[in-house]
This record gives C-alpha cells, structure tokens and sequence, in this order.
C-alpha cells in the first residue's frame, strides 16, 4: 500500500504542472476568441464576406433530368435515335455564392447571390442513353437579398435561361421551342432559415 501511495503521489506531483499549463493555455485561447469576437467588423471585407459552393452531379442512365426542350415519347418523324433533340441532360454543374461586403452600418445586412447551372449531355429516354458532355444549357438566378430579423430574409431574384451550342437553334419536330426549365422570370420572396442554416457570414444583429 506505501509503494502505491508513494506512486500516486508521484504522479500527481508531476501532472499537475501539466494540468495547470493546459488550463491557463484554454483560458488564453478562450480569452483571444472573445477579443476577437468582441472587437468591431471592419467596414469593407468582413470575415466570410465571400462565401458559397460548387457541386458536380451525375445523372444514371433512366434519370435523366428533362430540360422541358424535347417532346416525350417522341413523333416518329423525329428520327428515333438520329433525332438531334436530346436535351436531358447527364451531367449539371452548379453553384452558389454570396457576396457581402460591408461590415458596418445598417448596409451590412445586405448582400448580392448567384446560383449558375450549366447541363450537359445527350440522351433520349427510351431511345438512346449516352455519355456525351455535350452543352445543352446554362440557367442561373442573380439577385439582392437584405437579412431581417428572426433569421428572415428579403430577395429580389431574376432567372434567366441560355441554351447553348446546337440549342440555339431549331432541333426538328420533337422540339418544343420552350424557354428552358422555368423560363425568364422575377421573383420577391422571403426566406426564414432555421436550424443554423445559412448563417456563417457577417454578423448580423440588430
């Protein structure tokens, strides 16, 4: 029993400094994030003022996602699988990004969006299935947006629909002439966000 109380004691006496250390080192670091977290935002480029991301889809054969372009089934005069309207795209690539570059005053709620999305591919359901990377579109949506109180949000948002290459032109009797997926359009809207989404910009308190 003495050797194990004289081990113990041992112990303690050597990690105890250590402990001690690794307190006050805590304590410092929690002391420096409040300093930081305290101190005022800069009036242009606060943190995160840039902020957004990228994502790469693929699509599997059978669930393609239809771009509203071509008739479906097909008319026979279209050509079967010659039919030079394949608009149902195998690949998107996508994005988002907010831009908010003000960090004082009451402006510092404001901030402007971007949402790009281009499709490529060349497929016709039921008829042919391919891995082509042809461009077929490019949507976005672009806009203001304010941020209020109670995780809302104030946007004014405008949409908008390029077709690209061959696309810009006339593709036989299976092509529906359409605008692409919903067209030219201008939207205000509110957003309520929850959970913490969509809140690692700016400080924005009131």
């Amino acid at each position: 029993m003495k050797k194990i109380a004289l081990i113990l004691s041992t112990l303690s006496i050597t990690l105890a400094p250590a402990a001690i250390s690794q307190t006050a080192t805590d304590e410092a670091i929690s002391s420096s994030r409040r300093a930081v977290e305290a101190s005022p935002a800069p009036f242009f480029f606060p943190h995160n003022w840039i902020r957004g991301y990228t994502e790469f889809a693929v699509a599997p054969s059978h669930n393609e996602p239809d771009l509203g372009r071509c008739m479906f089934p097909q008319p026979v005069t279209a050509g079967g699988a010659a039919s030079p309207c394949t608009a149902y795209a195998r690949y998107l690539f996508s994005g988002y990004m907010e831009i908010q570059p003000l960090g004082q005053t009451f402006a510092r709620h404001l901030f402007l969006f971007f949402e790009p999305r281009f499709s490529f591919g060349r497929n016709i359901p039921q008829i042919s299935y391919e891995e082509s990377m042809e461009p077929i579109a490019y949507d976005r949506a672009i806009g203001a947006g304010y941020r209020l109180p109670r995780n809302l949000e104030l946007r004014l948002t405008q949409h908008q629909v390029d077709y690209l290459g061959r696309y810009t032109r006339l593709l036989g009797p299976a092509d529906l002439r359409t605008t692409g997926p919903y067209g030219l359009y201008t939207t205000v809207s509110v957003r309520w966000s929850f959970g913490g989404y969509g809140h690692s910009g700016p400080p924005s308190a009131y």
